[in-house]
């Protein structure tokens, strides 16, 4: 599933390539994918004469903001938009194409079908479904220590699942969890309430570095991710724990295992990330 960086580096891409275009007429081939309105015919009708004013994102969530609408969409597993020619002919999976006064389009593809599309009035999109219980963003200016722990350190939960949960800090995603819990030298089955000052502000910076430096390489394809132009990301180049299983950590050498937390494949180095905090860090 694209997580932050790779949602991150298709919404700096989509910018690139359809800002300032005015969509003449929308198809949609597969109404699931459309969420709201439930009438697709008013889905494409309200979007036709629209210019794209910008792109952003929320979370794993990309706001198209539009004249009067934004429309709110989520890649899913394996969603992905790309700029077409109009007479380009049409590849398998596609689901919805907009096409542009230009004569080019935006097309949709998604093979496994998951992806959603919300249409609302400008302003409506952040007091509902799907994005009025979001929570902090790791790459704004608003997420600093203070706020960090204010929403992570007293809960007696692991802090893997914790991570992962959209309503506190949104998405990092399972990769970049691993990866920061890793750099930060904390085991993931370790409660949030026994991390000391000291871990909780290695994490925050972990946290900032892993997205920061994925997102300057366009992301991880770990699976089949590309962004709007059909360019895969190079972050798994540079991953130090994700995926590696059975390989030696980078930085102790000892064998990196995978096991379960929270329902999660989880890639750990036992002697980086002991489940007890060493005892330097009970006193920081």
């Amino acid at each position: 599933m694209p997580e932050l960086p790779e949602v991150e580096t298709v919404k700096r891409t989509l910018n690139e390539l359809i800002t300032g275009k005015t969509i003449a007429h929308v198809e949609v081939r597969l109404p699931r994918i459309i969420q709201k309105p439930d009438d697709i015919q008013q889905f494409e009708t309200l979007l036709q004469g629209q210019t794209i004013e910008t792109i952003e994102r929320r979370g794993k969530f990309l706001r198209f903001v539009l004249t009067d609408y934004v429309m709110v969409s989520h890649l899913r597993m394996e969603g992905r938009y790309g700029l077409y020619a109009g007479d380009d002919p049409l590849e398998p999976h596609t689901h919805v194409l907009f096409r542009f006064t230009d004569e080019s389009e935006l097309r949709y593809k998604d093979v496994r079908q998951f992806g959603t599309m919300h249409l609302f009035p400008k302003g409506d999109e952040l007091t509902q479904p799907p994005l009025v219980k979001l929570g902090l963003e790791p790459l704004d200016e608003a997420f600093t220590l203070e706020a960090f722990r204010g929403v992570i350190g007293h809960r007696a939960t692991k802090i893997k699942p914790l991570l992962l949960n959209q309503a506190y800090i949104v998405g990092i995603g399972n990769i970049y969890v691993d990866e920061s819990l890793f750099l930060a030298g904390i085991h993931p089955e370790r409660e949030a309430s026994s991390l000391s000052k000291k871990e909780l502000a290695l994490l925050h910076e972990a946290i900032i570095r892993t997205l920061q430096e994925s997102v300057e390489v366009g992301g991880s394809s770990i699976k089949s991710y590309v962004n709007g132009q059909g360019e895969i990301g190079l972050f798994q180049h540079q991953l130090n724990i994700y995926g590696r299983q059975s390989q030696p950590c980078k930085t102790c050498g000892q064998e990196i295992v995978k096991t379960v937390v929270g329902g999660r494949g989880t890639h750990i180095c036992l002697t980086c990330q002991p489940l007890k905090p060493k005892r330097s860090r009970k006193k920081s």
